[in-house]
């Protein structure tokens, strides 16, 4: 089955830390281009991220975005040091027994530095939790490049079913056009009013019809036809091989368009060249 190029992702984690938030946005590319901004906390993922990256997508420009929102202080949960506070309470006691009316504000008690105990954030939680937010965007991603890859293949395969019923329309007049160059041919050498060679007529007829014949182009549309279903339906990044077999498809139009000697095959193929063309258009969104 094959996947877009293109598509979006956004996944959000919460934990003590704070939130996480996490963009994924790809868009069709000839090679697999990543591009990271990061927090400073997660910089120490860019690396285990590229490579979590190149194992799960083959082709596209891709920008991931990760924003982290830390927990304010005043959310913070407030823990105080009853060791430090028993001193600092104790200095307090001495000093308005030495100066009496004294007063003293607890606000400023709780600003004494190690009164409340400074909780460091765990970097090793927060580099977890980056790596799991990242992995969840990623797999939103893909799913969704999957879900555009299948309406991608079936915009595909209805163009391949055209492609198709011209190529037998096309094969069916075969016979009717070699009647017509063989019916002129006789016909200017019956317009010279002279005696000629039979065999030397037949030549010429077979000459005429080997150069007109078709009957290879078709057959090599008909197998480009089946190339590219086949490619669809395999597990493996397909673009690049879609590509060229639109290269070749319109290679043999074009050469079954040049050797055409009747309006109405002519007309085909430029109908061909047209279906052939959506389908260039729609592969080169296809990793």
């Amino acid at each position: 089955m094959i996947a877009s190029m293109t598509g979006f992702a956004r996944r959000e984690l919460a934990g003590s830390w704070g939130t996480l938030t996490c963009e994924l946005r790809s868009v069709n590319h000839r090679y697999l281009e990543p591009g990271f901004r990061l927090p400073e906390e997660l910089r120490p993922l860019e690396s285990d991220l590229r490579q979590l990256l190149s194992k799960n997508l083959k082709r596209g420009k891709v920008d991931c975005t990760v924003h982290l929102r830390s927990v304010q202080a005043a959310e913070r949960e407030l823990r105080i040091d009853a060791a430090a506070l028993a001193r600092v309470a104790a200095a307090v006691n001495q000093v308005s027994s030495s100066i009496p009316g004294s007063s003293v504000d607890a606000v400023e008690v709780l600003r004494w530095p190690g009164v409340i105990e400074t909780v460091t954030q765990d970097s090793e939680a927060l580099l977890g939790a980056g790596r799991t937010v990242f992995q969840q965007t990623l797999d939103e991603l893909g799913a969704m490049r999957l879900r555009e890859g299948k309406r991608l293949g079936d915009l595909i395969e209805q163009r391949c079913a055209g492609l198709g019923m011209l190529v037998t329309q096309v094969r069916a007049r075969l016979p009717e056009i070699q009647a017509r160059v063989r019916s002129r041919l006789h016909e200017r050498v019956a317009e010279l009013l002279a005696t000629v060679d039979r065999e030397r007529v037949e030549q010429e007829i077979v000459l005429q019809l080997q150069r007109l014949d078709v009957a290879e182009e078709l057959d090599r549309l008909t197998g480009h036809i089946e190339e590219t279903r086949r490619v669809m339906t395999g597990g493996e990044a397909a673009g690049r091989r879609l590509d060229f077999l639109m290269q070749e498809l319109n290679r043999e139009a074009n050469t079954l368009a040049s050797k055409s000697q009747d309006l109405d095959t002519t007309r085909i193929t430029v109908d061909m060249k047209v279906l052939i063309e959506q389908m260039r258009e729609q592969v080169q969104n296809v990793e």
